[in-house]
């Protein structure tokens, strides 16, 4: 589909995210799937408007319409995660203390940051989507209740994450 804005079929995009968000929407924000489509929709409509002249014509594939699809997802659990702690005023939490003093820790600390990003990438959805709330913090029961997935599930999902996520890393030779 060519991203000219006068030729995109509007309700054939709708469609598309509409499948790729019900594809990977956790049951517990089923009621909010309609509002995913919406922002993901806005999303593409940004890039489409934001696409200078020299860029060249960037086709909208369903697997671009995808990840923009789970990229709303993941923006929306995080906003509600956030909302949920923010309520929680009685919990004090102390900063992790991090030494920004040293310049070649601190650039080999990005390097693996940007790793473990391209190596999120590479995983199944579902482990993604697990080790990506485990990494954030949070436990397997939370990330059970999250997704709304029984929690020997999300067990796995974590575990084997993880094992794929340090292969990974170790493939590209940074250490964890």
């Amino acid at each position: 589909m060519p991203t000219d804005t006068s030729s995109i079929d509007y309700s054939k995009l709708r469609q598309d995210l509409s499948r790729a968000v019900a594809r990977i929407c956790p049951g517990w924000l089923a009621n909010q799937r309609e509002d995913l489509v919406q922002a993901a929709a806005m999303r593409v409509m940004q890039v489409v408007g934001n696409q200078r002249a020299g860029e060249g014509e960037r086709t909208l594939a369903s697997s671009y319409l995808y990840r923009i699809a789970y990229s709303v997802l993941v923006d929306e659990i995080r906003r509600v995660r956030r909302r949920r702690e923010s309520a929680l005023e009685t919990d004090v939490i102390e900063p992790l203390a991090v030494d920004r003093t040293d310049p070649e820790q601190l650039a080999a600390s990005g390097e693996v940051g940007r790793g473990i990003q391209d190596c999120l990438t590479e995983l199944k959805t579902e482990r993604r989507l697990a080790v990506t709330l485990y990494l954030q913090g949070e436990q397997v029961p939370g990330i059970a209740r999250i997704l709304d997935w029984p929690r020997k599930r999300v067990e796995n999902l974590v575990y084997r994450g993880l094992a794929d996520l340090r292969a990974c890393l170790l493939s590209k030779g940074l250490r964890p």
